[in-house]
């Protein structure tokens, strides 16, 4: 109410002085507002890292936003109006404009989703561990470790995934703690060794229809995950949705060491390590 009255005012005492130029006014609030926007949009963007699909998706479709509002220019008046008409009604339009950019971004941020896709590394696609362990005078702890270097393809045809094969190079897996890092070189997952873990698809399944629409969707991915020379079956729950023209994917799947081969490391720093840890995937993939 108070910033509605104030606006009234100021509005009231800018048309009483002589020689005020209302339409130059109007057009500097309607800049100093895209800006604002921009920089509400900046923000948010900039906000800190998350791992939900939900937060992935977001950060792209409001980079794009921004991309639009910023390429966007000045609405003209309409018609011929009174000066105190045009500075009613341009703020209005320059609203409506800007929600029918923002619509217009979601829209075309939605591609067939029949073609080959491919991991893009540019965006902040990576492939990671999590694993509870005991810390010597620190106590319970979970060691989170990943990899951006992560290659793959995805085909769609007809509504179907018929192929998948997605590969990270676990020699750049990285956590917060660099000796435990270089321990997976010669331990555990002996990344000397075994330098990369391969998913692959085994036979084709039925993409949910409302992919296509942009929602996003759960699904299983039924497969063979390669990891420390071993091949096992897998089913990888995944959500899924088109995001500014990425297919982006966020999965994980519980790992038992022992179907893998996989010793607990041993460390001084360390007391104890679960036999079991989750591997985590976020994807970004761009039809080629």
């Amino acid at each position: 109410f108070l910033l509605r009255s104030a606006f009234w005012l100021v509005l009231a005492f800018c048309v009483m002085r002589p020689n005020f130029d209302v339409e130059s006014a109007v057009a500097s609030m309607q800049v100093q507002a895209m800006e604002a926007g921009k920089a509400v949009i900046a923000e948010q963007i900039l906000a800190p890292h998350c791992d939900t699909l939900e937060c992935a998706g977001r950060n792209a479709l409001l980079a794009s936003a921004l991309n639009s509002i910023a390429q966007s220019t000045s609405v003209a008046p309409t018609g011929t109006t009174s000066s105190a008409s045009a500075a009613v009604a341009q703020p209005a339009t320059a609203a409506t404009t800007a929600a029918l950019a923002a619509r217009t971004v979601i829209t075309a941020a939605l591609p067939g989703i029949d073609g080959t896709w491919n991991v893009d590394n540019t965006v902040d696609s990576f492939v990671g561990y999590r694993v509870k362990e005991e810390l010597a005078r620190i106590g319970a702890a979970t060691a989170v470790g990943r990899t951006p270097v992560v290659s793959g393809t995805a085909v769609i045809a007809g509504g179907q995934l018929t192929s998948v094969t997605v590969t990270a190079d676990l020699t750049r897996l990285k956590s917060d703690a660099p000796q435990r890092d270089n321990q997976l070189r010669t331990q555990a997952i002996e990344t000397n060794t075994f330098p990369t873990a391969t998913f692959t698809l085994t036979s084709a399944m039925a993409v949910p229809a409302g992919l296509a629409g942009g929602q996003q969707i759960s699904t299983t991915i039924s497969g063979t995950l390669e990891l420390h020379g071993v091949t096992n079956t897998v089913q990888v729950p995944v959500q899924a949705t088109i995001a500014n023209g990425f297919l982006v994917i966020v999965g994980s799947l519980e790992i038992v060491f022992a179907d893998y081969s996989v010793k607990t490391p041993s460390s001084a720093a360390v007391l104890t390590v679960e036999d079991h840890g989750i591997m985590e995937l976020q994807l970004f993939l761009k039809k080629s």
